[in-house]
């Protein structure tokens, strides 16, 4: 049998493919409403990954979750699928698409912050200071090198937006390390997906704006497929894989990635240009978390 990837090879790639979900996201929601988009994707997602759970684990597995399951991928549903994606996808309509995913290399910071300070992980001040510098660089790309826009009220709603997929997914991160315990990721994944496509259907339909598709292109049919397929499916099992097996800490560094990819991306593909101050931010966040997780010297024998 062939050996499983590295987690870290995995996280890799799960950081390009979440690098490419701002520009696929910020392309479908140009064409479609949020909602609907996201109601697409995520109907996509749960049938791939449904299939797979059925064919990998049986019917058997599905018919076995006990209550605290069902309470567990529900609370996965709402936090890192429906509020996430809520504030995801119409933060993307008022902010590009290499920025929103600056502000989201916070991420890694707020899991290890709240990992400290609610789970009583350690914390050394090497980790603190690089929490700080991480949150410091944030908002440099929140104000775009301006923080007197923090008490003018110039920082809109798409950064607002963005920062609450933050706490968002660092939230799915700690709900999925406890759901994982008694569950499979794969199977964790499938109940997130499918609990938060029935929440953003049911928002969509009352919103009026699930087959409202006439102005869906090819280009924002492809986007929605690459979001629901390799954005979501694949992505989400495999880093829900490397927090079973390496920790939240650990696995929520590559997060730091995304940005990485997301500005080159939205650059290539949607020819967006971010301010000086905006690139000098994402610098420091990165710097932020490679502080934070930087190993310990080892002992010598």
């Amino acid at each position: 049998m062939k050996p499983a990837a590295h987690p870290f090879a995995r996280l890799l790639a799960v950081a390009f493919f979440w690098g490419g979900t701002w520009v696929a996201a910020r392309v479908a929601v140009g064409e479609i409403s949020p909602l609907a988009t996201a109601s697409w994707r995520f109907l996509l997602a749960a049938l791939v990954l449904g299939a797979i759970l059925l064919k990998t684990e049986g019917l058997g597995s599905l018919l076995a979750w006990r209550r605290r399951d069902w309470l567990g991928v529900t609370a996965l549903g709402t936090s890192g699928i429906f509020l996430y994606n809520i504030c995801f996808l119409y933060g993307l309509k008022y902010i590009e698409a290499g920025r929103g995913a600056l502000v989201v290399a916070l991420t890694p910071a707020v899991i290890a912050l709240a990992d400290w300070l609610i789970f009583r992980a350690p914390m050394t001040a090497r980790r603190f200071s690089g929490v700080v510098i991480a949150m410091l660089g944030c908002l440099l790309v929140v104000t775009r090198g301006d923080v007197h826009l923090l008490t003018s009220g110039a920082v809109g709603l798409g950064e607002v937006l963005i920062l609450g997929c933050v706490v968002l997914w660092a939230a799915y991160t700690f709900i999925g390390r406890r759901v994982n315990q008694h569950i499979s990721p794969l199977a964790a994944t499938f109940g997130a997906s499918l609990t938060g496509w029935a929440m953003l259907t049911t928002a969509a339909a009352l919103d009026g704006s699930l087959f409202q598709l006439a102005t869906l292109t090819v280009a924002g049919g492809l986007s929605i497929a690459f979001l629901g397929l390799l954005g979501t499916a694949l992505s989400f099992t495999w880093y829900a894989t490397a927090v079973r097996d390496i920790g939240p800490t650990r696995a929520g560094m590559f997060i730091n990635l995304v940005p990485v990819f997301g500005v080159l991306l939205g650059a290539l593909m949607l020819h967006e240009r971010l301010s000086i101050a905006t690139y000098l931010g994402g610098a420091v966040v990165i710097l932020g978390v490679i502080t934070l997780n930087w190993p310990n010297k080892a002992v010598s024998a």
